[in-house]
């Protein structure tokens, strides 16, 4: 029996289902059910007087049972004591027990952290450290190297990306995916962060776009590193599992193929899905028509459900039900139940179940993988609290714009639609949110600051006059060269220099000046398309005729090619937000 159930978390403060055992110093759950404390064996000595600081909990220590509780028992393992001098709940020994309602302390469930995965993340937390050394058990982590960031920076976007994989793995799961396959990325979805954490972006990616895909260096199980070779033309789903690519394989192929630099990544197979809407209660859905899918098994009566389990996986998983039966369709019907299962994650009756929270923390922990540089609850924790704060208003779901492959009679694959498709990546890597509400505060925030920003108001130099050395770190092979070519000859910029490649990547371009080049700044903004954010002001003046330094980062896409991003999702792009209930029809 776990401690939930032994103490009806519902109403009873699980705090206070741990009694102090004098021989060992650990606290440990109490064995009656009565709410009466058990009492605890009595010391071969007289107990000490307890110092104001309890030990510190020791990383990696074995977890203790309490006493009666046999081995093979489901109980949680129960962690050391931790800093402080009270028990889980933070309840001090010899403290008279508060009476029922009354103090200004509510009753807490557990002290549950923020913490979780991806979407879910951001609808709830995975976790409290009573299960802290557990669930780390739980967790799976590949080793990605370089293809992510190596950590997100709390004053910078967050990008992650989460991939559902068609992988066999789990019981009952024999008869979904490709037999002896080892995965594809089937559903891919890379999640924006803000900068400021007040929206987010998830870029549904279809799974038979055809792209290319990078050469892959992947950790080998002797620690060695192997690389698999790119290839051009191919599935986009082809960028995991095959050829023994891992998910580091699909992190770099989504960056090169939108641009966007990949902070981490979570992966879930067909057990997540079925385990995290279960964890939850079911997930409501609501569907315009009966639909019976043969091949998914899918068999729902039109109107509103509540699925969990395998009819959750069904409901994600048909291309049949629903739409003209494509891939781009499912992808619609995947954003309305994660959608859907946002809200039921951020509901009052989620939030304030202890018994929800213990099955997401459990569920989440187990069913999904995730890279090395999240790879603990700790840092978990840290990331979840990162998100925590979004309003799912302001979460929108969208899919990269694509066209039927051309080079195709049969049409079974697609490719990027350019036109509508590098304004919306645009819009990503500016970090400009593509929620109509957050849109507007945002809009008003923005000409606030902008009375406030003098770096591109005020007077400009003449073209003939700016004076900059130009840099490569991050563009496209040559970008240093054709800009200058370009300011020389189509912009009037003669005193341009080209300084070739710089000393270390950068992603986004930067135009550092001083104080006394502001007009000359402002001028190359204009004739660059910098955005305010990529100036940089130094210190100090500069002496006459010093050259500014204009960086060209990974944004930068060619000469003449603006880097200030669209304000407006193109006309025709699909999308929708997390708090809208959409019926799949």
């Amino acid at each position: 029996m776990d401690a939930q159930s032994r103490g009806r978390a519902d109403e009873i403060d699980p705090a206070d289902q741990w009694i102090l055992n004098p021989r060992t110093g650990h606290y440990e759950l109490r064995q009656n059910r009565s709410g009466a404390q058990a009492p605890a064996p009595a010391p071969s000595v007289a107990p000490q007087r307890r110092s104001r600081r309890a030990p510190t909990e020791v990383p990696g220590a074995s977890p203790r049972t309490a006493p009666g509780t046999s081995p093979k028992s489901p109980s949680p393992a129960v962690p050391g004591p931790r800093r402080g001098d009270g028990p889980p709940g933070g309840r001090r020994p010899g403290r008279k027990r508060r009476a029922a309602g009354g103090g200004g302390r509510g009753r807490k469930a557990l002290k549950v952290v923020g913490g979780g995965m991806a979407f879910l993340l951001v609808g709830g937390a995975v976790g409290g450290w009573l299960y802290y050394n557990h669930l780390n058990g739980n967790i799976n982590t590949t080793d990605v190297g370089d293809a992510g960031s190596g950590g997100f920076k709390k004053d910078q976007p967050i990008n992650i990306l989460v991939i559902g994989t068609d992988k066999r793995t789990g019981s009952g799961n024999q008869g979904y995916g490709d037999k002896d396959s080892p995965g594809h990325a089937d559903t891919t979805f890379l999640f924006h962060v803000s900068k400021d954490r007040t929206n987010a972006t998830a870029l549904s990616i279809p799974r038979d776009l055809i792209t290319d895909i990078p050469d892959c260096p992947t950790k080998q199980p002797d620690g060695s590193t192997k690389t698999v070779p790119g290839e051009k033309g191919v599935r986009f789903n082809t960028s995991l599992g095959q050829s023994g690519r891992d998910p580091g394989c699909t992190m770099r192929t989504v960056k090169q193929l939108t641009g966007i630099p990949v902070d981490h990544f979570m992966m879930a197979d067909f057990n997540a899905v079925k385990s995290l809407s279960s964890a939850v209660g079911g997930v409501p859905v609501c569907l315009e028509k009966p639909v019976d899918d043969e091949k998914s098994k899918l068999k729902l009566a039109a109107g509103e459900h509540r699925l969990e389990g395998e009819q959750a996986l069904a409901f994600v998983r048909t291309r049949h039900a629903f739409g003209n039966e494509s891939d781009l369709d499912r992808i619609k019907t995947q954003q309305q139940f994660l959608s859907s299962m946002i809200r039921e994650m951020k509901s009052k009756n989620t939030l304030t179940s202890p018994k929800k929270l213990i099955g997401l923390a459990e569920a989440a922990t187990k069913a999904l993988s995730v890279d090395t540089g999240i790879g603990t609850i700790g840092k978990l924790q840290s990331l979840g609290g990162e998100l925590k704060g979004i309003n799912p208003k302001n979460i929108t779901f969208t899919t990269l714009p694509v066209l039927d492959n051309p080079a195709e009679r049969v049409k079974s694959t697609v490719v990027v639609n350019p036109s509508q498709a590098e304004p919306l990546l645009q819009m990503i890597r500016g970090d400009v949110s593509l929620t109509e509400v957050e849109a507007k505060e945002k809009a008003a925030a923005d000409a606030a600051k902008d009375k406030q920003n003098a770096q591109l108001q005020g007077n400009r130099a003449p073209a003939g006059e700016v004076r900059v050395d130009v840099y490569n770190g991050g563009g496209p092979p040559g970008s240093a060269q054709t800009t200058l070519n370009w300011l020389h000859n189509s912009k009037g910029v003669p005193r341009a220099s080209n300084l070739g490649n710089a000393p270390a990547k950068l992603e986004a371009t930067t135009l550092e000046y001083a104080p006394n080049q502001a007009d000359e700044a402002r001028a190359l903004a204009d004739i660059m398309g910098l955005p305010a954010s990529a100036l940089k002001a130094g210190a100090t003046d500069a002496a006459p005729r010093t050259p500014m330094k204009l960086t060209l980062g990974a944004d930068f896409k060619g000469p003449g090619i603006p880097l200030t991003a669209p304000q407006q999702v193109p006309e025709g792009v699909q999308r929708v937000e997390a708090d809208k209930a959409v019926c799949a029809k």
